[in-house]
């Protein structure tokens, strides 16, 4: 046995299950150290939502709050997405609800001192990628929505630029299987947007392109 620890081997595959479904996933990831990310984090954020909906939503990572509450965009950008699906036709509850980064990463100015995100390199992105790859598989949801530029590079790689593709309908191939993807802003950018109104609504546009796509 090496005495290797298995977070340096930055890969989360031998953690994944081949069967269980969602609630297996979720178990397993609890126990994820495929990264060094899990060290400093609370616990895992897996993913929430309907097991067989049609539209997935892809995001960064979990922030402060999430990692406190272990589910996905329950902090303010959550709200806020919330109430931008609402707007463009989607109703929160039928789509599933994910991060492309299972544990929130973050730096602190000083001890005991508020816990600022950091963003997660590409190495920690690829390291988690079989759980997303594993999440797809179970979910096969019709459409995927990207949330801003970390989602966007973790599911079509390096050279992904949310300023490009953002509003549109891409086809790829994404771990094996087809997929659909309408990439937007992460909510959060929406937040520390000085035009926060314009920034909402273009957001919200991106999301009415995606409804459309759905049908």
């Amino acid at each position: 046995m090496s005495d290797q620890a298995p977070e340096d081997a930055y890969t989360a595959e031998p953690f994944v299950p081949d069967r269980g479904g969602l609630a297996g996933l979720r178990r397993a990831a609890a126990g994820c150290r495929g990264c060094p990310l899990h060290r400093d984090a609370t616990q895992t954020v897996f993913g929430v939502g309907d097991a067989h909906a049609r539209l997935m939503l892809v995001g960064e990572q979990p922030g402060d709050q999430e990692d406190r509450q272990g589910k996905p965009f329950v902090g303010p950008a959550g709200k806020l997405l919330d109430r931008a699906l609402a707007e463009a036709g989607i109703d929160p509850a039928d789509a599933y609800v994910t991060n492309a980064v299972k544990h929130f990463k973050f730096t602190r100015a000083e001890p005991r001192k508020r816990r600022i995100h950091k963003a997660p390199s590409l190495r920690e992105m690829t390291a988690c990628g079989p759980w997303l790859a594993a999440e797809l598989a179970v979910v096969e949801p019709e459409l995927i929505v990207v949330l801003g530029a970390t989602a966007g590079k973790a599911l079509l790689g390096s050279s992904f630029r949310v300023t490009q593709v953002r509003g549109t309908v891409l086809e790829e191939e994404i771990h094996g299987r087809a997929e659909r993807l309408v990439p937007t802003v992460h909510p959060s950018a929406v937040l520390r947007s000085d035009d926060r109104e314009a920034a909402f609504r273009g957001l919200v546009a991106d999301l009415e392109v995606a409804a459309r796509a759905l049908g």
